[in-house]
Formats: structure tokens, sequence, C-alpha cells
């Protein structure tokens, strides 16, 4: 499975739907809390290049925030990057 980092902070909502989101398919995260950690937000800026939370990293390929996330979740490429197989239905 795909190693998975969430930089986030305790306050913001996206956050907690983006990781609610991976926990739905079962699969483990390391957070990364930015809030009050300039190194870390730093970090997370310079990888991601950008400044807002959540942003999320799959085998520490940047892909994004919330939103992203949940679009590649609808287009099935998530489960992909992931490695996992989509949950079947029926």
């Amino acid at each position: 499975m795909a190693k998975v980092e969430v930089f986030s902070a305790p306050s913001c909502g996206y956050c907690v739907r983006a990781k609610r989101l991976l926990e739905s398919k079962g699969v483990a995260y390391v957070e990364i809390d930015v809030a009050g950690d300039p190194q870390k937000q730093q970090e997370m800026i310079a990888r991601s290049g950008r400044y807002t939370v959540p942003q999320i990293f799959i085998d520490g390929e940047p892909i994004g925030g919330c939103d992203d996330l949940y679009a590649l979740n609808r287009s099935g490429e998530l489960d992909v990057r992931l490695g996992i197989a989509a949950k079947k239905s029926g």
C-alpha cells in the first residue's frame, strides 16, 4: 500500500474530511500537524508549493488538498494511486 502523508491543522474542517475519506478506505496515513509549527509549515510549502491545509502526498507526490482528493476518488484514480482495489458494489 502507498505511503500517505497529510499536512493538516486541528481546526481545519477540510483536513477532517480528507482524513475521513482515507480512513473509510482503510488507508493508514502519517499526519503532520502544521499549526503553530513554522518549520513544518515551511516543509509543506516547499514540498507542495501551496500554503493551505490539508496538503496530501501519496508516495511523496503532492496530490493537493481535500477537493483534489475527492476528485481523484470520484474518478477512481485514488484507489489506483493508493494501490487498493475498488470496493465492489452489489
